[in-house]
């Protein structure tokens, strides 16, 4: 007979012992890693039935979603990175393979870029940036609102101001009762 532990032949009388819960028969040597027991001590523990429990409220636990800080982009790619790169790479009279290797990247990925199939994230448009000697990210521009009328310049706009706007573009003029 072997050993269920460590593998050897056991010479002696197998020991019956609970090595991490499982009921084992083992050499002398490794009966020292768990418990020894005979055959009437060890009662295997009972799983819990769900059956036998009473139904009861059961508090839920909602996790809170972690605080994820708000980044400000501060650079986008320009609209015709993919003409730039093109043009550069040309230039410089390399293939995308050529290119691909200068900056670790596939040259399918070259080939996604120039097609315009792909825009790239600012870490590779940095290494395109430093390989090319181009310039392909430029500082975000705020859109600036349009400037309000005189008529509401001093004041918010409200429902009623929409309202009549709205009805001064179909052509109808707006009739404004009192209140």
């Amino acid at each position: 007979m072997r050993c269920e532990v460590c593998g050897h032949k056991i010479h002696t009388d197998p020991i019956t012992a609970i090595i991490e819960g499982a009921k084992l028969t083992v050499c002398v040597e490794c009966s020292k890693h768990g418990k020894i027991v005979t055959q009437d001590d060890y009662t295997p523990k009972a799983k819990p039935t769900t059956a036998a429990k009473p139904s009861a409220h059961v508090p839920i636990m909602i996790r809170k979603k972690p605080d994820i800080p708000k980044v400000q982009i501060t650079q986008e790619i320009v609209e015709d990175y993919s003409t730039k790169i093109r043009q550069a790479r040309e230039k410089l009279g390399l293939t995308h393979e050529e290119l691909g290797k200068r900056i670790n990247e596939k040259s399918s990925v070259i080939g996604k870029l120039e097609t315009g199939k792909m825009e790239p994230n600012n870490i590779l448009a940095t290494k395109l940036e430093h390989a090319l000697k181009i310039k392909l990210l430029t500082p975000v521009t705020e859109e600036k609102p349009q400037q309000q009328t005189a008529k509401t310049a001093d004041r918010e706009m409200t429902l009623g101001d929409l309202i009549h706007l709205d009805s001064k573009g179909s052509g109808e003029q707006a009739e404004r009762k009192p209140s």
